[in-house]
């Protein structure tokens, strides 16, 4: 299998298992996120937990970049060419961040009542380390494809788009 990104996504029946499969699964090769999502048994849904692998990395390197390029006008350069390159940085982290606040909606409808599900954002060029991570942690494993999955994503946006957009004429209209 050549290398392909992929949602991993594990499903645990009850709420009391997932924490150590969270743990593993931050060792996987390839792992990009991960991110724990629990449902009370009266229908509550929460995240509990994430971990992005190199988080902050782009806000740093972005920053220090800059300030390095900063030198070039002395100390007040630096500063200035610090906080750009940081706020360019932040930026792609936050556009990161929106996008898996969107995948998380689309998940939502897959934890099961007083359950959970990690979803894992990773690479993977064999479905080995995260099939036995399943199977270890007593996990229901499922596997989308990122571009399946970025489908998914798009057309709950448009709908949701599509229901504001209405209500903002039904608005308009009483208004």
């Amino acid at each position: 299998m050549s290398e392909q990104r992929n949602l991993v996504l594990l499903t645990f029946p009850d709420t009391t298992t997932w924490r150590s499969a969270f743990e593993a699964a931050q060792h996987l090769p390839g792992l990009h996120a991960v991110a724990a999502l629990e449902r009370s048994s009266d229908g509550v849904l929460e995240v509990r937990d994430t971990f992005t692998r190199g988080a902050g990395v782009a806000t740093v390197g972005s920053g220090v970049l800059g300030g390095l390029v900063g030198l070039l006008g002395g100390p007040v350069g630096v500063l200035l060419g610090f906080t750009a390159g940081a706020a360019l940085g932040n930026a792609a982290e936050e556009r990161y961040a929106t996008e898996a606040g969107a995948a998380m909606i689309v998940l939502s409808p897959r934890v099961p009542d007083g359950g959970a599900l990690l979803a894992l954002d990773v690479r993977e060029s064999s479905p080995g380390p995260a099939d036995g991570l399943a199977a270890e942690h007593g996990a229901v494993l499922d596997r989308i494809d990122e571009h399946t999955f970025a489908e998914q994503v798009r057309a709950a946006e448009k709908k949701a788009e599509g229901k504001a957009e209405g209500k903002k004429a039904e608005e308009r209209r009483e208004g």
